[in-house]
C-alpha cells in the first residue's frame, strides 16, 4: 500500500518543524515509520543549492531562484519522497511546492504558469494527500525568529510586504484546493495545535494516533 504524503506550509515561525516532530513522534507510538525531510533539501545535492539559495551573500534574480528551488525539488522527489511512498512510508515534508508558489510566485511576483510548468518537470505531478498550512500573522512571525539573529536566511530577511504577499499567496492556494489544504491558526499554543493536526489526520486518512 502507498504511504500517505503530508506537507506543512506556512510563513516564517509558523512552527513548522516542531509540529512535524511531534506528529511524527505520534505516528512512529503508532506503528508507522513517517520519514521527516523538508525543502529545499533533502538530499546531498538539494542540501547544498538550499544553503546557496538561502544563505549565499550573492544576490539571485527570482527566475534563477524559482528554477533552483525547483531543480532540488526534482531530485528530492525522485529520489527520496517517491521511493518512500512508493515502500508504504508516510512522508511529512516541512514544504513542497505549494512554497514555490507562495514565495517565488506571490513574494517575488513570478507568473502562474511559469511555476506550473516547472512543477509538472519537476514532480511529475505528485501532490500531497494533505497539505497544513500553518497560518500566522507577520508581526508574530517576526517575533517568532527575532531570535535566530545572523541566522535568518534570504527570506526571513525580507521586508514586511514581501512576507505579507507569501501569506496572502498562501491564502489563496488554501481557496483553491480547499480539499487538499486545511488552514489552521498558527498563534494556538504548541499543543493544542499538535491536538488539532492529530485529530485532523486521524479524520483523513482513518487512522488512530494519540
Amino acid at each position: 500500500m502507498r504511504g500517505r504524503f503530508i506537507t506543512f506550509e506556512g510563513g516564517d515561525g509558523a512552527g513548522k518543524t516542531t509540529q512535524i516532530e511531534l506528529l511524527a513522534q505520534a505516528l512512529t507510538t503508532a506503528g508507522q515509520k513517517p520519514l521527516v525531510t523538508r525543502e529545499p533539501g533533502g538530499t546531498k545535492l538539494a542540501e547544498e543549492i538550499r544553503n546557496w539559495v538561502l544563505h549565499h551573500a550573492s544576490s539571485i534574480d527570482a527566475e534563477t531562484e524559482v528554477l533552483l528551488m525547483f531543480a532540488a525539488r526534482s531530485h528530492h522527489t525522485k529520489e527520496v519522497i517517491e521511493p518512500a511512498l512508493a515502500s508504504g512510508r508516510w512522508v511529512l515534508c516541512d514544504r513542497y511546492t505549494d512554497a514555490s508558489y507562495a514565495y517565488q510566485g506571490g513574494g517575488r511576483g513570478l507568473p502562474h504558469s511559469l511555476i506550473a510548468s516547472l512543477e509538472e518537470i519537476a514532480t511529475g505531478g505528485l501532490k500531497p494527500d494533505l497539505t497544513i498550512l500553518l497560518d500566522l500573522g507577520i508581526n508574530a512571525g517576526i517575533r517568532r525568529t527575532g531570535g535566530r539573529g545572523a541566522s535568518h536566511d534570504r527570506f526571513e530577511s525580507e521586508e514586511s510586504a514581501f512576507k505579507e504577499r507569501v501569506r496572502a499567496a498562501y491564502h489563496h492556494i488554501a481557496k483553491i484546493d480547499a480539499g487538499r489544504v486545511v488552514n489552521l491558526d498558527a498563534s494556538q499554543a504548541v499543543d493544542e495545535l499538535n491536538s488539532n493536526i492529530k485529530l485532523l489526520v486521524n479524520e483523513r486518512f482513518g487512522v488512530s494516533i494519540d
